[in-house]
């Protein structure tokens, strides 16, 4: 059975997850503004490849969640 994360596992995870939205707005903003049409579509490539990967991050934290002690430990 897995154990639920330490609170520095927990800062981990929320750090990357602020960076994989900031890079879904960065790509998101490249695709709507660059003209060249091969890189708009890496751009919006990258955005559906980031979501991904924030999608897999809060399934972590939901996880953890729902394993979780209620109580603090002593």
């Amino acid at each position: 059975m897995m154990q639920a994360m330490t609170a520095k596992e927990l800062e981990y995870v929320a750090d990357s997850m602020s960076n994989e939205d900031l890079l879904i707005k960065q790509c998101a903003v490249a695709a709507a503004t660059i003209t060249n049409v091969q890189l708009q579509q890496a751009c919006s490539h990258m955005v559906d490849v980031h979501t991904q990967q924030y999608t897999t991050l809060l399934n972590a934290i939901q996880q953890h969640q729902s394993m979780a002690p209620t109580q603090p430990q002593s």
